[in-house]
């Protein structure tokens, strides 16, 4: 029985750090496991220019933990107003490895997103051009759409549409949720990846309404019926390349989550590697997870694989901290629910 693991160092592929406070509070949490991440860009205001990603990634360095190595990877904020000329400007300076398409009102700071896709289609072309990939919270924002199906809707109104006239745009579906994402993720060519949080893979529908609501579970796009936790299983632990790890690690204050209209997000970083330890030591896949966090990630951006490791030992159960504290009040980190027997040393 395998008692110990050395991986390469993992990468997290969609990462929230927001700013200011909350920022300086939970970005150590990351650096201390993770080489690089994918910080997305829905600040208030978002980041919506070079100039605005280049001030956002400044202010990550200067919060980082010293002697830390962590490397932010930027991101612009997608909106109708986007010029196509930045964006190339930004990609080619390396400030930028993506932009980021919110459809307007799907999730938190969402606001300033896309409503009419039309009207994107020059900056689209330009990504396509140069290689620059579109990340993508795909869900439709209609109120007639069921919340629970508005991803799949979304992949048939929006993704596919977007994909079939736009030749060569390589594109994230980030976060998928469902067994019909990783189907479609599945039909595709290598220019489509996917990325799966942590807690989709551990927590279903239930977990957030049985019994009492848990507003700590609940995320957007929101955890679907246990077939579809499964499907995320299934892709997440199969060694295929284009499924790789996107936490969605997501702080808000505990005031916050629990106000009467609460924020959606989960904020997994402190444990998310002991967390998918012993998801894919339950689903005979150890072999798997250097791959999902390490590997596949990289290989989808076009980036080196990271040299240094990171070893993780199986004993007695490990405890995180319930919350970390910030100037603005707790933040409650993600409970898996089960013990975690898994260590990163």
């Amino acid at each position: 029985m395998t008692s110990q693991i050395t991986l390469k160092r993992p990468d997290d592929w969609h990462l929230h750090l927001r700013d200011g406070n909350m920022l300086h509070a939970v970005l150590p949490s990351t650096a201390t496991h993770f080489a690089r991440a994918i910080i997305m860009p829905n600040l208030v205001p978002p980041v919506v220019t070079s100039a605005d990603a280049a001030g956002y990634r400044d202010r990550i360095l200067s919060a980082l933990p010293e002697g830390s190595t962590f490397e932010p990877l930027m991101t612009l904020y997608l909106t109708e107003q986007t010029d196509p000329d930045d964006v190339a400007a930004a990609h080619a300076s390396g400030l930028i490895k993506a932009v980021k398409l919110y459809p307007a009102g799907a999730t938190t700071n969402s606001s300033s997103g896309v409503s009419h896709f039309d009207s994107v289609r020059p900056t689209l072309e330009r990504m396509a051009e140069i290689g620059l990939p579109l990340c993508v919270h795909g869900e439709v924002t209609d109120s007639d759409i069921d919340i629970f199906d508005r991803e799949a809707v979304f992949i048939d109104r929006v993704l596919d549409p977007i994909r079939r006239t736009t030749p060569g745009l390589r594109v994230v579906m980030e976060h998928i949720t469902t067994s019909n994402a990783v189907e479609y993720a599945r039909s595709q060519d290598d220019t489509l990846g996917a990325t799966i949080t942590t807690h989709h893979l551990v927590i279903n529908r239930n977990h957030i309404l049985a019994g009492g609501i848990k507003p700590h579970y609940y995320c957007l796009p929101v955890a679907k019926r246990e077939e579809h936790r499964l499907a995320l299983r299934d892709a997440a632990t199969s060694g295929e390349a284009r499924f790789f790890l996107g936490t969605d690690s997501a702080p808000h204050t505990d005031a916050n989550k629990l106000l009467p209209c609460g924020c959606a997000g989960c904020f997994t970083a402190p444990n998310t590697m002991s967390i998918l330890a012993q998801a894919f030591e339950e689903d005979g896949a150890l072999d798997k997870l250097e791959g999902f966090t390490s590997l596949n990630g990289p290989a989808f951006y076009g980036l080196p694989v990271n040299e240094e490791t990171i070893t993780l030992t199986k004993g007695d159960p490990v405890t995180y901290p319930s919350h970390v504290e910030t100037p603005d009040g707790p933040v409650t980190v993600f409970d898996p629910g089960f013990d975690l027997n898994w260590r990163v040393e």
